[in-house]
């Protein structure tokens, strides 16, 4: 029951990825973090969306703005074995109140589309970067900085999405590095690699069908939902 239970979290979140470019994190974290523990969790998570944003960036690396990502992923790799160092010192109960509590933040920034002057330029692709490195090791949760930064320049859709794949492979990559990867066995890794694929598959044909003021709700809600259950576990165990 826990390994299907695994697999319908990862293919939930892959299905998300491909349909928004970004929010496998977002959806999966505060599940697998619930199912596994706060470290397995957030590494697992790590591995996944590095693997989505790897797929996905084949298509579209032509359309990524080296202007921008340059130094939002550098300042990423700087904060990344902070948010590592972080898992390591806090107790259980603690971090997953500290996890839900960045999800449930996260989201609501994302809801709100915070305008916010610090988050333009190179100025902003830095403090997007290094807010969201942090959060990426530490919580598994590093897209809302950028959806953020984004946001503040303007984006379209079209242009987000392949500098969002883009990020989420370096960030990812530098994460697996700082936290490791996780001790799952020879058929579970199985399982998740085939609810990636199949979440893809899903991903790539509702992305047609289904209209992204919906979809966008849809994962807000899951995303919300995760945070708060993180939150109630984490202030259960204190």
């Amino acid at each position: 029951m826990a390994d299907a239970l695994l697999a319908g979290i990862v293919l939930l979140g892959s299905c998300v990825q491909w349909l928004t470019g970004m929010g496998f994190a977002l959806v999966a974290v505060p599940a697998l973090v619930l199912l596994l523990g706060p470290s397995e969790g957030v590494v697992l998570a790590n591995c996944a969306a590095g693997a989505i944003s790897v797929v996905g960036l084949a298509g579209g690396w032509r359309r990524v703005r080296p202007a921008a990502m340059v130094p939002l992923s550098a300042a990423a790799a700087c904060t990344v074995p902070a948010g590592a160092w972080l898992t390591r010192q806090l107790p259980e109960p603690v971090l997953l109140l500290v996890m839900g509590s960045l999800v449930t933040l996260a989201v609501l920034l994302v809801m709100r589309g915070a305008r916010v002057p610090a988050l333009r330029g190179v100025r902003g692709a830095v403090v997007a970067g290094a807010a969201g490195g942090f959060m990426n090791a530490a919580a598994g949760v590093g897209g809302p900085p950028v959806s953020l930064y984004a946001v503040n320049a303007d984006w379209t859709v079209r242009e987000f999405v392949p500098n969002a794949q883009f990020y989420g492979v370096v960030v990812n990559a530098f994460s697996v590095a700082a936290n490791g990867t996780p001790a799952l066995t020879g058929p579970q890794w199985a399982s998740v690699a085939a609810a990636l694929m199949t979440g893809a598959l899903l991903g790539r044909t509702l992305a047609g069908r289904l209209p992204e003021p919906r979809a966008r709700l849809l994962i807000l809600a899951l995303s919300l939902t995760g945070g708060f259950s993180a939150m109630a576990k984490g202030l259960w165990g204190l």
